[in-house]
């Protein structure tokens, strides 16, 4: 791939992941499906933007509670920790233009549909019901928990690991999956089952691994770039959710794979965390 080529498939795998406006081609949908073994890529970038938001949102959290603290007490710690930690995923969903939490909506708008019919018309619909609403809540809430539990000198290491492992889990989906109806899933599940799928799992290694190793905790790293592998369970049992409630995988199906997976990881790697250190 020509350095021109490879730059023009990374501005529409970003164009399509994220709301930074690019101003991909018509064809950018085409290349992003086409290209879906570079997700992780574009996870760690979106990682590290994450990462960085997350340090930036803890040290003006630290210096407003700092002088709150003047005045009133506070819960010091838990404050420092949980503030950041939802803001960072409030910033990751809004950088995402909130497709993959729509997925989630959706999903839980379909729930509980015994017509298979019904569930699909439900999951198009433009509503929210409360059981998408819930649904989708508590697995950002997870996500929140999981980066508040993660002590704050890993926060921006483990935003990058749960970003890649998302993508990642995208990517097993989609290669795995049959589609549930024609539509942007289906140009995906069509275009996307390719051999080299297998390289994002390596790349995936590759960008996770140096993270840790050069903020220094290569031996952490190991066992945080083995954590990646659960992605893959968890696109097991999204795309026989899927199946379930839709027939076959969706696009709305692959977002909710997204937001799901990044949440566990985090949960993960907070007991993980706990377990290394202590």
């Amino acid at each position: 791939m020509s350095p021109l080529r490879a730059g023009k498939v990374f501005k529409d795998l970003l164009s399509f992941l994220t709301i930074i406006p690019l101003g991909g081609k018509e064809d950018f949908i085409f290349t992003t499906a086409s290209n879906m073994w570079l997700f992780p890529v574009v996870g760690g970038f979106i990682g590290l933007l994450g990462g960085l938001y997350y340090i930036l949102a803890s040290t003006i959290t630290t210096f407003l509670l700092n002088i709150a603290n003047i005045y009133v007490a506070l819960p010091m710690a838990f404050l420092g920790s949980a503030i950041p930690a939802a803001m960072t995923i409030a910033f990751l969903l809004v950088l995402t233009g909130l497709q993959h939490f729509d997925g989630l909506i959706d999903l839980g708008n379909a729930l509980g549909l015994r017509n298979l019919h019904d569930r699909k018309m439900k999951a198009h619909a433009w509503t929210v019901t409360y059981a998408g609403a819930v649904l989708a809540l508590s697995i950002e809430f997870i996500a929140v928990a999981g980066l508040i539990l993660v002590s704050p000198l890993f926060a921006f290491t483990a935003v990058i690991l749960a970003e890649v492992s998302a993508k990642l889990a995208m990517v097993t989906i989609v290669w795995i999956g049959k589609p549930s109806h024609k539509g942007l899933g289906s140009i995906f599940l069509a275009k996307a089952k390719k051999p080299q799928n297998i390289i994002a799992y390596l790349l995936s290694a590759l960008i996770v691994y140096p993270v840790f190793y050069f903020t220094g905790y290569a031996m952490l790293g190991l066992a945080a770039t083995s954590l990646m592998i659960i992605s893959v369970p968890v696109a097991l049992v999204m795309s026989r959710v899927s199946n379930h409630v839709f027939g076959g995988v969706s696009g709305d199906m692959i977002g909710a794979t997204n937001e799901t997976t990044r949440a566990i990881t985090l949960i993960l790697f907070a007991l993980l965390l706990t377990g290394v250190t202590g």
